[in-house]
């Protein structure tokens, strides 16, 4: 057989006539092309590791940050990431659920005038309400230093009380209800989900007829949240909340809109939230409290 018909495929030479070296190039290329494969499948298995938190922060317009109330150490570990971000450069708009959207006057002249915190919530939240100020005050602090505004992001007690009377045209107008899709039925999954966390937040105790106008009042605070994000969006909102409020399945995130993509949804929690609640999730010591359904059973 002619020696040209001997040869395989990629050889130049008969094998018999290769030299060590040659015959070593032979065996070393499949070789190299295997580990490089390897190498290849491993960076490509290797998770991609996302940004820390902070980091975070400055790469979305829109930033919802949750608490559980009474939570210290969440209310800690959340402000610890503010301030880092704020040192960095952030410059957002803050919007705080523990302000009424009717005190907003009175926030914008205490931010002109007061030199400390304490002057800030007695001029726009004199009635203190169930809040624990001590948890905000350092917040509040981080925003006069840095001039950062405060809105009032929630409705108040009056109103959502003419809500569940009355329904969402007691305290919005007709472009609020167009434009958030209020002047027809809210979305099966809400109602659902709403009203479940309703129904449970009062140890299921509430009559039933109750519970749709509660529905609605939850509702109207999470959508006029999204209206303070979707007002201030160019320059980038951080809104302080509940952790029912900033969750992505059910609260402001799902009144958003196409802004909804623009939004980082994190909860702060101290118990397993409910699965693709928030985007990202930070895990903190519970607190040690009373079962409040004790007395009801």
């Amino acid at each position: 057989m002619p020696t040209a018909a001997r040869l395989k495929a990629g050889q130049t030479v008969p094998p018999d006539r290769q030299t060590n070296q040659e015959k070593q190039s032979v065996m070393i290329r499949p070789l190299s092309a295997l580990l490089a494969t390897l190498a290849l499948a491993a960076c490509a298995s290797k998770p991609v590791q996302p940004l820390p938190l902070d980091q975070q922060f400055t790469r979305q317009p829109l930033v919802l940050l949750g608490e559980v109330h009474d939570n210290a150490e969440g209310h800690k570990q959340r402000f610890a990431l503010i301030k880092e971000a704020v040192f960095n450069g952030w410059r957002p708009v803050i919007a705080m659920e523990q302000f009424d959207r009717d005190s907003q006057a009175k926030l914008d002249e205490a931010l002109k005038r007061c030199t400390n915190t304490d002057c800030v919530i007695e001029a726009a939240a004199p009635a203190k309400g169930a809040w624990n100020w001590d948890y905000y005050k350092p917040l509040i602090e981080l925003a006069q230093r840095y001039n950062l505004p405060i809105i009032a992001a929630n409705v108040s007690r009056d109103e959502a009380a003419k809500v569940m009377r009355q329904g969402f045209g007691a305290i919005f107008d007709k472009a609020t209800l167009d434009g958030y899709g209020l002047n027809k039925p809210v979305p099966a999954d809400i109602i659902a989900g709403q009203t479940r966390e309703v129904d449970a937040g009062h140890c299921g105790k509430l009559p039933k007829e109750a519970l749709p106008g509660m529905v609605n009042a939850q509702i109207a605070r999470d959508v006029f949240m999204a209206k303070v994000l979707f007002d201030n969006r160019t320059r980038g909102v951080l809104l302080i909340a509940g952790n029912g409020h900033v969750r992505r399945d059910l609260g402001v995130p799902r009144w958003l809109g196409k802004y909804s993509r623009d939004a980082l949804s994190v909860g702060f929690v101290d118990s397993t939230p409910a699965p693709k609640a928030f985007d990202r999730v930070v895990t903190v010591p519970a607190v040690e409290r009373p079962d409040p359904c004790a007395a009801l059973k």
